[in-house]
């Protein structure tokens, strides 16, 4: 299993964007990784505004790929997942359900206007007002 340390210097691969390690945290006897990723919403907007997207995964579904030096999701075990090749979406136009490197994920509003990714499983104790202050969303 991977430290904080081996999450700290790595960027984790998700939706075609690179999301940093925030801190590990523990949700309803899980431990779980947070991550986040601040990108602009739209540039075709006239005043596009930032958005903080973080992203909650269990630590025991990390894996490092050595050859690309990044951090993979991989919930069935040591076997590194295919990257995935698919087109970018902009954040407000992608599902708030969709199925991501072999997992079901769910995506909500959280507190202040972050976007919080989950795997669907999870959702009922992680996508919460408990989930939230547990990973440290505000």
């Amino acid at each position: 299993m991977l430290t904080a340390a081996d999450l700290e210097v790595n960027v984790l691969d998700f939706r075609q964007r690179s999301f940093q390690f925030e801190r590990l945290a523990s949700v309803g006897g899980a431990e779980f990784a947070v991550f986040s990723r601040t990108e602009t919403e739209s540039e075709s907007k006239f005043r596009p505004r930032l958005v903080h997207l973080k992203l909650a995964v269990p630590l025991s579904w990390i894996l490092l790929d050595e050859a690309a030096d990044a951090l993979r999701i991989s919930k069935d075990g040591p076997g590194l997942p295919m990257a995935p090749v698919e087109s970018v979406v902009e954040v407000g136009a992608e599902r708030p359900e969709f199925r991501e490197q072999g997992v079901e994920w769910r995506r909500v509003d959280g507190p202040g206007g972050a976007l919080v990714y989950a795997p669907a499983e999870f959702a009922a104790t992680v996508l919460t007002p408990a989930g939230f202050a547990a990973l440290g969303i505000a």
